[in-house]
């Protein structure tokens, strides 16, 4: 996943178009994290408030014109951008996975997440002008205004970027249903 998000035409897309790079970093953050977070599980859960509240506002931060742009124009702020993405994502998603964690705090915290990530897409959706200049100019090429661009983007990011938090979340819930009608049965 890492290398199709850094060495694909996805990663060098992502300079021209918003929308791009929304896909770019929901593949780092609900593909990738989670997959590294399978790989190298945490034993235990508890730090899930830290890790859901830092992965939250580093998401949202990067969301901000000001900081978007200084990663647009920068490749040490860019990779700053990347690796926090990354990082805070992979830590989310370990304390979530946790097998000693606890399950309706992992679901809270699933909610949580998901519904940062909806308000910030759904934010970006309806905003009445773009807000990202960087792609002011890069996306008439693609037949795109930048305003349709940061709403394509804003729809990704509040449509299908729910889909992996609500599907880890049926998962949490099935193995949880599965562990009382167990216990009951015992």
């Amino acid at each position: 996943m890492l290398v199709l998000a850094f060495v694909s035409p996805l990663c060098a897309l992502s300079v021209a178009l918003f929308s791009a790079r929304v896909a770019h970093h929901l593949l780092l953050v609900l593909v990738a994290a989670p997959l590294l977070a399978v790989a190298f599980p945490a034993r235990h859960g508890g730090f899930l408030a830290v890790a859901g509240a830092a992965f939250v506002v580093v998401m949202w931060g990067w969301h901000w014109p000001a900081a978007y742009a200084a990663a647009y124009g920068s490749s040490p702020t860019y990779w700053a951008m990347q690796g926090s993405l990354l990082v805070t994502a992979i830590l989310f998603w370990r304390a979530v996975m946790a097998p000693q964690g606890h399950a309706l705090r992992a679901l809270m915290g699933l909610v949580a997440a998901s519904g940062a990530m909806g308000l910030l897409g759904a934010l970006l959706t309806l905003a009445p002008a773009p807000i990202y200049w960087p792609h002011a100019s890069t996306t008439a090429s693609f037949g795109l205004t930048p305003i349709e661009d940061q709403q394509l983007g804003g729809l990704l990011m509040w449509v299908p970027g729910m889909l992996p938090f609500a599907v880890a979340g049926a998962i949490l819930a099935r193995s949880r249903f599965r562990d009382l009608s167990g216990k009951e049965a015992a």
